[in-house]
């Protein structure tokens, strides 16, 4: 389930500035912590020095677009779940440093560690290197993640806290849906990824 977390994980970076749009009920999570998660991960960025980021934030409203198919309507759902801060936009001077500068900080708020780190190369010339790290505290799970697309010539940073219990009113398929498993029926299907 680690492995599906981390593609739940990547799809909510991807999907939540696009759900963030509908409507949907984010503010429904507010009650549980959301605002003062958000604001713990923002205000942690922001002492990092990161860049100030010109996308909503997981579970932010930005519009009133209408979901225009299943995954949407499930990622407008975990909108409601989710909160933090993403970048994607041109390279950022030590984003690394940056990144594990925001980690250190995170610490000093309660974040703990959950599992091992994560690390991929990126690109074929070893360009970089892509990291998640998950955090867990008082009923949160945050996935930290740090690609350098050289291909895309972007930083992508994101922090993406997700809350436990609200995250379990999803089911598998649903689950799967977010992490991107579809994409395997749907090319069964004829339709295409």
């Amino acid at each position: 389930m680690q492995g599906k977390g981390r593609a739940v994980a990547a799809a909510l970076a991807v999907l939540l500035p696009l759900a963030a749009g509908c409507g949907g009920g984010a503010e429904e999570a507010a009650g549980s912590g959301r605002e003062a998660v958000r604001d713990e991960i923002r205000a942690v960025v922001a002492g990092a020095g990161m860049p100030e980021s010109k996308l909503p934030g997981p579970g932010d409203e930005s519009g009133t677009a209408t979901p225009a198919d299943e995954r949407e309507r499930v990622a407008v759902r975990a909108a409601a779940c989710s909160a933090g801060w993403q970048y994607i936009g041109p390279f950022v001077d030590d984003s690394r440093g940056k990144y594990e500068k925001t980690l250190t900080g995170l610490a000093g708020k309660g974040w703990k560690q959950s599992g091992k780190r994560f690390e991929q190369p990126v690109g074929e010339k070893g360009d970089g290197t892509a990291v998640q790290v998950v955090l867990k505290k008082e009923g949160w799970t945050l996935y930290a993640r740090h690609n350098p697309s050289r291909v895309l010539g972007a930083d992508i940073l994101s922090f993406t806290a997700t809350e436990d219990t609200c995250m379990k009113q999803f089911t598998e398929q649903e689950v799967d849906l977010l992490s991107g498993s579809w994409d395997d029926e749907e090319s069964d299907e004829g339709s295409g990824p």
